[in-house]
């Protein structure tokens, strides 16, 4: 599996961005797709998830009520919309292929990471 992010960039405070993930190859048992950040000297945190049946999603507490995931399978792709961006959203996010879980240390595939950057 291969996972192509985009849609990082620059953002002000209070403002918006929507990045999508899009895999290519088998997902095989992968039944989830979610996205973890990560900033300077931090861990990996995670973000939301999503499963393809769109049947179960997930979101991290600091993002709760401000992220929508979502997914369209007929494409391969995921997106995350951010809202109501704070300056500690800023970070680098990963895209993730693997099972409905929180824990980055059960995700085998990893796309190559897209910066997002809030400035207050």
């Amino acid at each position: 599996v291969q996972l192509q992010a985009s849609g990082g960039g620059l953002v002000q405070a209070g403002g918006s961005l929507r990045l999508s993930c899009t895999a290519s190859g088998r997902t095989g048992s992968n039944n989830a797709m979610a996205w973890f950040r990560q900033a300077p000297g931090k861990e990996r945190e995670f973000v939301a998830f999503i499963t393809w049946t769109g049947a179960w999603e997930q979101y991290g507490e600091s993002v709760k009520g401000r992220f929508i995931i979502s997914r369209d399978p007929p494409k391969k792709t995921v997106y995350l919309q951010m809202n109501s961006l704070k300056p500690e959203d800023t970070a680098v996010y990963y895209c993730a292929s693997g099972p409905s879980k929180v824990a980055a240390r059960d995700y085998v595939y990893w796309g190559q990471g897209t910066q997002v950057t809030v400035s207050s």
